[in-house]
């Protein structure tokens, strides 16, 4: 992190006092006090599943209390396979999983959770369904940047528009300074991104109210949520099973946070580029469905600044620069999934070098199914695949490969992602398009890493370079169940065709580490 951010993103966490109305924005309406008529507001809960720790979420109850009214949390399921890469049972498991515990919440709170069940409708016309049947003329929905939400809403605003005394509010839970409150563009690297950060962060770092008991009640009853028939509601790709080391909600969510706290984040400023070392927080799948709150983990993470200085300041700088930079690209460029949402200089870059002859060349299946002649990338694609999850610095490596082994950029960037969004448990997520958008289309990265065939301009990463970071053999070992003896390896998962693995390195029991930070500048970062 940049000196200059010091000051700023050390501050001491101030007192709640009142809702800071610039964490929100009117889409739809006149206003909050011009609902007349309505039975009720609610809160369509998308991607910040919580109650606690939830800014739209307190906005949204405040409201109801001021119009005296009773207060809805109403949700949904709205991914299909094969439409949607992301729909798997490993994924909509973990969501459901994070439902449930929101219902509870509800229900403790004295809260009317309904989860919106007619999955053969668009989701905007669920919630005017709901808004309809219990005239309900309030509605607040938190933020996301992404193209299928942003559309949702679109259409829902377009609609509440023409209704008489109803309004839609939009709150950012999700950043701690909102999307719009940290710039009015899109940045370009973290540096610029940081200087807003600095800008912006005392005034939006402030603690949470408490979620009271919903003082109004209502007559309209929801029954208790049959969670086992939402799980078969939506068509899903069930060869992508749930994981074990990752349980869903926010209570499991807490359990590994205070894990990391009390025994990982002594090294994480050190060791946390290394992937055979457990030295990373592994917080992004809750943190990407919303089941804690990165502003929360900020909190808590500061009381340890004195302690383990370095660590704090590299895993905040993670945590709110780089993963509010991906949520600043998804906002203003709406081609943050394509090569038109790259840089110039990178576009062409790219299109200069789209016909150089590749020295290796996959399909997505072989790519899907770690066949290629590179043990180090098929054991980080079967940790994907096995975990969900990817080490974020065998991600890069992993994506900066496949532009590489691909016959176009435009088939490494629909590789990439595809393969990021089916079987990643933060998946589909603004840091997952930045990560794949840097690491393959030079996207928050500067023109300076010379040019090479087929990559041109884009920064390179290497087998060779990997070697000389960490303990490889470890890596590899872990994921591929490489049997050595006398220095000689061989995988039963890789393809026949696959090179012995002492072709591109030699055993070592102490591999030679880079010095230095130990920071990829431009790394795929956010999660932690």
């Amino acid at each position: 992190m940049q000196q200059s951010l010091k000051k700023a993103m050390f501050c001491s966490v101030k007192e709640y006092t009142e809702f800071n109305m610039k964490r929100c924005r009117l889409l739809a309406g006149k206003g909050h006090e011009v609902i007349s008529g309505s039975q009720g507001v609610a809160y369509y809960l998308h991607r910040d599943q919580r109650m606690e720790d939830n800014w739209a979420a307190t906005f949204a109850q405040n409201w109801a209390i001021k119009q005296n009214l009773p207060f809805y949390v109403i949700v949904g399921l709205n991914s299909k396979h094969p439409e949607s890469p992301e729909a798997t049972r490993r994924a909509i498991d973990f969501s459901l999983g994070g439902l449930k515990e929101v219902e509870e919440e509800c229900r403790n709170l004295g809260i009317q959770f309904h989860l919106l069940s007619e999955t053969q409708l668009p989701m905007f016309e669920r919630i005017l369904g709901f808004m309809k049947k219990y005239t309900v003329n309030g509605i607040v929905c938190d933020f996301s940047p992404l193209k299928p939400h942003k559309t949702q809403i679109e259409f829902l605003s377009n609609e509440i528009s023409k209704m008489q005394n109803a309004c839609l509010y939009q709150v950012d839970a999700h950043n701690i300074i909102p999307a719009w409150e940290l710039s009015f563009k899109q940045e370009p690297r973290a540096y610029e991104t940081r200087l807003k950060v600095e800008a912006k962060f005392p005034e939006f770092f402030t603690e949470f109210p408490k979620m009271k008991p919903h003082p109004v009640k209502t007559s309209d009853i929801f029954p208790e949520t049959d969670w086992e028939k939402a799980k078969v509601s939506v068509p899903v790709d069930e060869s992508v099973p749930a994981v074990d080391w990752a349980e869903p909600g926010s209570k499991k969510c807490l359990q590994r946070f205070e894990k990391f706290i009390k025994e990982i984040l002594e090294i994480y400023g050190e060791q946390r580029n290394d992937p055979t070392v457990d030295a990373v927080s592994n917080l992004s799948p809750w943190l990407h469905y919303g089941q804690i709150s990165a502003h929360r983990v900020t909190i808590e993470i500061k009381k340890f600044e004195k302690t383990h200085s370095d660590s704090v300041k590299k895993f905040i700088d993670e945590l709110v620069t780089w993963k509010e930079m991906s949520d600043n690209y998804c906002f203003y460029n709406q081609n943050y999934d394509n090569l038109k949402g790259a840089p110039e200089w990178a576009q062409e870059s790219l299109e200069k070098h789209k016909n150089d002859q590749r020295e290796y060349v996959y399909t997505k299946e072989q790519f899907e199914n770690s066949e290629t002649h590179d043990n180090l990338w098929n054991a980080a694609q079967l940790q994907l695949k096995m975990d969900g999850k990817m080490h974020g610095f065998m991600r890069m490596y992993w994506a900066k490969k496949i532009l590489e082994w691909s016959k176009s950029p435009e088939d490494a960037l629909e590789i990439a992602l595809y393969l990021n969004d089916h079987y990643s448990l933060d998946g589909a997520d603004p840091n997952g398009f930045a990560g794949v958008m840097w690491s393959i289309a030079g996207v928050h990265d500067p023109p300076k890493w010379g040019e090479r065939d087929v990559v041109g301009k884009i920064r390179w990463m290497s087998f060779e370079g990997c070697k000389r970071k960490f303990d490889i053999h470890k890596y590899i070992e872990r994921y591929t169940k490489v049997a050595k003896k006398d220095d000689e390896c061989v995988s039963s998962t890789l393809s026949p065709s696959q090179p012995p693995i002492n072709k591109f390195f030699k055993s070592s029991q102490s591999p030679n580490k880079r010095k230095g930070s130990g920071r990829v500048q431009g790394s795929w970062g956010g999660k932690g």
